[in-house]
């Protein structure tokens, strides 16, 4: 039996595209590696605790304004499928979201194969084939790959293989009393790991190449989360602890059983220093597993390998009809935006299945009417920008679309703008409404009241605002003719008269008239 798709993968995006196949009567089948679903977060984060925000109490009864505070929930239409419904911690342990991950699989009634470890996948004529590791196969006619980055990525060091793994270290403190710890890695499983040691080794340093990005002030939720940045404090307030800011050139062991790092500083005369631990682990970060593909559909790699390239809309850059869904989509804005956590693709994925639905099954992308006004439009763009959850967390990824046409305008929701800008709505005119923070904003601290920034509410300075702010911009033919910028908002409340609402819609009327032409 040829499936019209086979999916790999049954963590949060397998599930998510598995549900909206299901809800729609489409054949599709998920092949899952373990017992159940979510097999990732039965290990990772290591220390347990996720990073992303749990936040139940809102102020609010609007389900889709919410979920701007609930990053781990799914999309559906049951009220009762919520994250929010399972803890209140604003940091929830991982353990919830297996649970919640296998009750979602039950009350939507997705179609998954557990215990079906892939280890091949080959392309003919027919589609795709999916071999797993007892011979049995399964054939489709589309793929999609939902298996996340399951893989470690290991850096070319010389000597690597002598350190140990963020996948497999040992997570009890008590085993490193008194030791000196080298932590390679300055993300959050390497200050995750770190900060897990501060109360029993000796010294812990975590070293790198690059600066430590903080995500308060990048606004990339990957970058280091302060509930991981305690280590930070006790560096700083010299406490044994230390951020190396420089290359590991090689780790060799020593006759006695601990190590020799030679590492290469980037900020001081000493250019190569040889330092000795007790310890050395690997937090370098994941990758995608391309292995299981053989020559017929390999997928082309980028980022040093550990992302398979795509387009604007999911899809190989390489292979026709493999596509890709959840955190492997980061590729499209890595380290811009959110496509690599579940509050981000859990709309990448809505979008790519109506693309799969526009593609392969002659269903246009939703849409609204709209009367063919400036007023009408305005109050359309005003009501969505102030409750969308998609459009804020998916920033300058995902967009709204008015679409004119002559006398006839129609809205349509949660539109990949690269992929607008490719065709995928056709040609014509279109003014696109995304959140955006301004270009500067991971240069500028939040905290320094030194920096001058545009006041709060002012209309006059909006396109020079930093923090989050919606911005419209009017394409013809995928060119951007037109831009304007809406003033940022405390509250995120962009709904003031004389200051968001009449100028946009002295921008929308200014360039109706041209559109309708």
């Amino acid at each position: 039996m040829t499936h019209d798709y086979l999916i790999l993968g049954a963590g949060p995006a397998g599930l998510q595209l598995a549900a909206l196949l299901e809800r729609d009567g489409h054949d599709y089948l998920v092949l899952e590696a373990g017992e159940g679903p979510g097999t990732f977060f039965t290990r990772y984060p290591r220390h347990r605790k996720l990073i992303s925000i749990n936040k139940v109490y809102t102020g609010s009864d609007d389900p889709e304004f919410n979920l701007r505070m609930d990053w781990n929930s799914l999309l559906g239409d049951d009220p009762e499928l919520l994250f929010t419904r399972y803890t209140g911690r604003y940091f929830p342990d991982a353990d919830l979201m297996v649970r919640y991950l296998a009750d979602f699989a039950a009350a939507t009634g997705v179609r998954v194969s557990y215990r079906t470890r892939v280890v091949r996948v080959g392309r003919d004529g027919d589609g795709f084939e999916a071999v797993d590791d007892t011979g049995r196969s399964w054939r489709g006619r589309r793929l999609v790959v939902a298996t996340g980055v399951s893989q470690l990525y290991v850096p070319p060091i010389e000597g690597i293989e002598h350190a140990e793994r963020y996948d497999t270290v040992n997570v009890d403190p008590r085993d490193f009393v008194n030791q000196r710890v080298m932590v390679i890695g300055k993300g959050n499983s390497g200050f995750e790991t770190a900060d897990n040691l501060v109360e029993t080794a000796a010294v812990v340093h975590v070293a790198g190449p690059h600066s430590v990005r903080l995500a308060w002030q990048t606004h990339y939720v990957g970058h280091l989360r302060a509930v991981n940045n305690n280590f930070l404090d006790t560096y700083q307030l010299k406490s044994q602890n230390a951020v190396l800011d420089g290359t590991v050139e090689s780790i060799r062991r020593r006759d006695d059983g601990g190590y020799l790092v030679r590492f290469r500083y980037a900020r001081t005369v000493e250019a190569i220093r040889e330092i000795e631990y007790d310890r050395v682990i690997a937090c370098t970060g994941f990758r995608f597993d391309a292995d299981i593909f053989d020559d017929s559909c390999r997928p082309a790699l980028v980022i040093n390998g550990r992302f398979p390239e795509q387009t604007p809309a999911y899809e190989s850059s390489t292979v026709p009809d493999l596509y890709f869904a959840g955190t492997l989509t980061q590729q499209r804005d890595f380290k811009r935006s959110t496509s690599g956590f579940i509050h981000g693709f859990r709309y990448g994925v809505r979008a790519l299945y109506r693309i799969l639905r526009t593609r392969y099954h002659g269903t246009g992308w939703p849409a609204t009417p709209v009367e063919a006004t400036p007023e009408a439009i305005t109050d359309a763009i005003i009501a969505r920008i102030n409750r969308s959850s998609a459009l804020w967390q998916q920033f300058g990824v995902l967009g709204d679309v008015v679409a004119v046409s002559g006398d006839t305008v129609a809205y349509h929701e949660e539109v990949p703008v690269a992929h607008l800008v490719e065709g995928g709505l056709g040609g014509g005119t279109f003014f696109v409404t995304t959140l955006e923070y301004g270009a500067d904003h991971d240069s500028v601290d939040p905290f320094d009241i030194s920096v001058p920034r545009p006041r709060e509410n002012d209309a006059t300075a909006a396109h020079d605002a930093s923090y989050l702010h919606p911005v419209v911009r009017l394409y013809r033919d995928g060119q951007v003719v037109a831009v304007h910028h809406l003033a940022e908002n405390l509250e995120n409340e962009w709904n003031l008269a004389g200051v968001h609402q009449q100028p946009l819609a002295v921008f929308v009327k200014e360039h109706l008239a041209d559109a309708r032409s």
